[in-house]
């Protein structure tokens, strides 16, 4: 049996575990979803030794069926439950079944424009309309695409990694984009706030439309940049077998359930510690959804009692941090899975980029109020 103190140093240790081990050991960096499982299972177990008022704890049928059912059931689009599974494996086919085709449309494409543009407007259009189709359609669009387009493989990974950042940031401005936005909402429709769907877009588009449209300059830099402008000679849509499919979408499963069990777990931590933190401190803790659920972390800070203020730096901090690692959020798992991009090679670039987006939006967000001009 561990006390109170002991369990709280065990999930800070997890914490640690889960930040540091997928860039330390190769093997976890392999096989990084069943290392998140098991982690996500061990903090779970952990925090049942954590008594929260008025929260449960520790393991539950509610936690289990939770875990389960949210693969399959992760956003809602026009009242139709959607899952990222069902997605990834469906799409999946398709791309099997009609991969010439879709070959042929994307080279007919690369003959019109020119590359840069193609990443430009890749990168601006997902970000924008990740919205209202939701980051999980985007983000499979998003890795198809770049799949079959005439680039080397690092910069395909640097227009990926910088497109996820647009499709996060985009797809928090309404309820259908990404889980973090529908609880939001949710939590902040009834007094003061009565969020309705445009809620998010009234107080952050401000914000993020120009940060979507950035990235889109920051993807053709970082192109041109890496490759000169040369890449491979031709398109080139990978045909991937059933097997693959199906194995990728089980993966999928796999890390999802993880991050589940993850925000569980951490629970009693962020409960106890991280909603004490005032608005500032708060929009640098939440680089912890670099590697949590943000929609976790969002429905343990947001609540009517929050200012606009606040809640604009918990939002922006929780959905630029979410760019930085693999497990941040919904589009990095699918496009790293598809693309196989390894922990440290999404680290190299999303952890400066994001970096870089706090310490800008940081500014924007807090300096005039210091100022005195908001």
């Amino acid at each position: 049996m561990l006390d109170i103190m002991q369990a709280k140093i065990g999930l800070i240790i997890i914490i640690i575990a889960v930040l540091v081990l997928p860039f330390k050991v190769r093997a976890i960096e392999r096989n990084l979803e069943i290392f998140l499982f098991v982690s996500g299972i061990l903090a779970l177990t952990i925090s049942g030794f954590i008594p929260l008022p008025g929260e449960q704890t520790g393991w539950s049928w509610k936690i289990l069926t939770e875990a389960l059912t949210t693969p399959l059931n992760i956003a809602t689009i026009y009242g139709i439950p959607i899952g990222i599974v069902q997605i990834v494996l469906l799409v999946g086919i398709i791309i099997y079944v009609w991969y010439r085709q879709i070959e042929r449309a994307i080279y007919s494409l690369v003959k019109k424009f020119s590359v840069s543009t193609i990443i430009f407007g890749l990168i601006i259009t997902l970000g924008l309309i990740s919205s209202i189709i939701s980051a999980i359609l985007a983000a499979i669009l998003l890795v198809e695409i770049i799949c079959a387009l005439p680039l080397d493989r690092d910069s395909k990974i640097d227009v990926c990694v910088v497109a996820c950042f647009a499709i996060g940031l985009g797809a928090a401005l309404t309820p259908l984009g990404e889980p973090l936005s529908t609880i939001v909402i949710s939590k902040l429709s009834g007094a003061p706030h009565y969020a309705g769907f445009d809620f998010l877009i009234s107080i952050l588009g401000i914000y993020i439309i120009p940060a979507v449209i950035l990235l889109g300059f920051i993807g053709v830099f970082l192109y041109k940049r890496g490759s000169a402008g040369t890449g491979v000679s031709e398109c080139h849509l990978q045909r991937e077998t059933i097997r693959q499919v199906v194995v990728r979408s089980g993966k999928v499963y796999l890390f999802i359930m993880a991050l589940v069990f993850l925000g569980e777990g951490f629970k009693p931590i962020v409960l106890d510690y991280v909603i004490l933190i005032p608005a500032e401190g708060l929009y640098w803790v939440n680089t912890a959804s670099a590697v949590l659920d943000n929609a976790t972390l969002a429905a343990a800070e947001i609540g009517p009692a929050l200012s606009v203020q606040q809640i604009k730096s918990s939002v922006m901090g929780l959905i630029i941090a979410g760019g930085m690692l693999i497990p941040g959020n919904i589009p990095n798992i699918i496009a790293a899975g598809k693309l196989e991009i390894t922990s440290k090679e999404w680290a190299r670039r999303g952890v400066p980029l994001g970096l870089v987006l706090m310490v800008c939006f940081f500014g924007i967000l807090f300096i005039p109020q210091y100022l005195g001009l908001a």
